[in-house]
């Protein structure tokens, strides 16, 4: 005999946790690839910056400007640092909970009362933590992870888009010409 189907569960998208600390697990590195659809454009248009730079170090004969990290590295990605937190929650029930950043080890140690709102990640891994509330010690962690800024650098950014202006430049003066 087979069990009738059963129809899947809405679990919310966001939901508040407020319970005690059980066990706060040792953190560990997760990196996030970064999309070529974003990475490819990027470096194309730094790249024309650095074809400007060879063509003015070469007819002024100075220095080669210095080099950038490897394609390899820019596409793997940010690290940042994941700590597996187990709360019990209000109703008894044992709830894990990723804090994504760097989490000081004695900002959220066990049997610590905390509030967080939490929300669904993709896949099946746990609940994302926001800001966590720690109700015993009166303190507000927002631990932050590493943006694709950060991961890039400024100064590629800078650098792709005054390619985009140089590339622009280019095209309005060959098309304006026709």
């Amino acid at each position: 005999m087979t069990s009738p189907p059963q129809a899947p569960v809405k679990v919310p998208s966001r939901r508040v946790i407020m319970g005690q600390v059980v066990e706060v697990e040792d953190s560990y590195a997760r990196e996030v690839g970064v999309p070529p659809a974003v990475l490819i454009p990027l470096v194309l248009a730094a790249l024309c910056v650095d074809l400007v730079g060879l063509l003015v170090s070469a007819v002024f004969r100075i220095g080669v400007p210095t080099a950038r990290r490897p394609f390899r590295t820019l596409r793997k990605g940010p690290e940042y640092m994941v700590t597996p937190v187990w709360v019990r929650d209000a109703d008894g029930s044992l709830v894990e909970v990723e804090v994504h950043g760097h989490l000081n080890r004695t900002a959220v140690v066990r049997k610590d009362r905390i509030r967080t709102i939490t929300r669904r990640q993709k896949g099946d891994l746990p609940l994302l933590a926001g800001p966590i509330e720690n109700l015993t010690t009166s303190r507000v962690l927002r631990p932050r992870r590493a943006t694709l800024m950060s991961h890039l650098g400024v100064g590629l950014v800078l650098q792709a888009s005054l390619g985009m202006l140089l590339i622009g430049f280019v095209a309005t003066a060959v098309l304006g010409s026709r």
